[in-house]
């Protein structure tokens, strides 16, 4: 079976759907718009499976500028997803992130903070005094400092604005197709379709690749190498009768992280670097030994109300991790102009998907970037192995 589409976007997640959207709410865009998912129960997907935070507490001034745009799209929701009027709420709560420094790190933290202040960001550095005034049931031993965001940082429900941005896409006239993608056909110059396993062919004049942890394999279907592998993280849900007003998303200086959800807690940490292993397919089993070490340990230490608890359970979901530098990859192909790239956002995805999603809709409408410039963030640093480096990866 051949289709045609003026955009084929490979991927029906947070990116791919975002994409959409802006591309279908834009004024005057009368193109075709067809999303390819192969889950559509999106019951594995990193969207449905996300801590769903934001933050503005980067070093690289372009995640300042995306995270802050994506804070500025959450808070009017309403205004941008609802359809036919309905009440849409993703349950946004802004209590701010708190990152321990240790004096090792001090001087970085103060850089970054100044770095964030001055792109608009929100924040500041605490003192161990003011850490201890502000949060009492923080024990602040071997902390030289924290950075702390003021506004515009907290957490939401990731899966909810994923489904808004579907729902929303599709109101506006979106096509999405069930099905998984086998190949992707190309000249070397331009991109000419993708095919699908059910023997379907849909041509394209523009190609989006926001297949999330998968987007690796998906790119190697078209000869193109693209570093971004499938990490598995496990996000565990405890129960405590410990009072901690104003909690903040507490990152302790190994990494740890601890914040409200729901009637319970939920907490983690990053693997280290070289037990970082590309997740096997389909293995969404939850690694319990994380939270015996170094989890348990460090969130009782820091929070002395936390050595009474009871885990009730928690998820696995995979990170699409850009492993050149764990940032995002956005924007063309260097030598194939029409296939765009919106992915490897190794953690940081569905805070900043307003902004990937619009910046997207722009080269596709207007050739260039008029919201926020992501050059930085392009294809060609992957193709000279020329990384850019964010401090704040967590």
């Amino acid at each position: 079976m051949n289709e045609t589409s003026d955009v084929v976007i490979i991927g029906g997640g947070v990116m791919g759907s975002a994409t959409a959207f802006f591309l279908r709410s834009a004024p005057g865009f009368t193109g075709t718009v067809t999303v390819v998912e192969r889950d559509p129960t999106y019951t594995y997907a990193s969207s449905a499976r996300s801590a769903s935070s934001i933050r503005q507490q980067f070093s690289t001034p372009l995640n300042i500028q995306l995270s802050l745009f994506g804070i500025g799209f959450l808070r009017r929701i309403q205004d941008h997803l609802a359809v036919d009027g309905e009440a849409l709420s993703i349950g946004l709560r802004e209590p701010g992130y708190l990152i321990l420094s240790g004096p090792e790190t001090l001087d970085i933290l103060h850089r970054n903070v100044a770095t964030q202040r001055a792109h608009g960001a929100n924040t500041t550095v605490l003192t161990p005094d003011d850490i201890a005034a502000r949060f009492p049931w923080i024990r602040t031993d071997g902390i030289a400092g924290g950075g702390f965001g003021l506004t515009g940082e907290g957490t939401f429900d990731g899966p909810a604005l994923m489904q808004a941005f579907r729902r929303k896409a599709a109101a506006l006239g979106t096509r999405y197709v069930h099905g998984e993608v086998v190949g992707i056909e190309h000249d070397g110059r331009r991109a000419a379709a993708v095919r699908l396993a059910d023997g379907t062919r849909i041509a394209g004049g523009t190609i989006v690749l926001a297949a999330g942890p998968q987007s690796g394999d998906v790119a190697a279907l078209a000869g193109i190498p693209l570093p971004v592998r499938p990490r598995k993280r496990t996000v565990f849900f405890f129960k405590s009768p410990a009072k901690l007003p104003g909690l903040p998303l507490l990152i302790d200086i190994n990494g740890v992280w601890v914040r409200h959800e729901g009637d319970g807690f939920v907490c983690g940490v990053a693997p280290a670097e070289h037990d970082d292993f590309d997740a096997a397919p389909g293995d969404f089993e939850m690694d319990h030994h994380f939270f015996d070490d170094p989890v348990w340990p460090t969130i009782a230490a820091r929070v002395p109300a936390f050595e009474t608890l009871k885990v009730q359970g928690g998820w696995a979901g995979y990170y699409e991790v850009n492993t050149l530098d764990h940032n995002a990859i956005i924007g063309p192909h260097p030598d194939i102009a029409n296939l765009l790239f919106v992915t490897g956002f190794s953690g940081h995805g569905i805070q900043q998907s307003p902004a990937a999603g619009r910046a997207i809709s722009e080269l596709i409408l207007h050739g260039r970037y008029t919201t926020i410039d992501c050059s930085l963030f392009g294809y060609e640093r992957v193709r000279d192995n020329r990384p850019v480096r964010e401090l704040n990866v967590i």
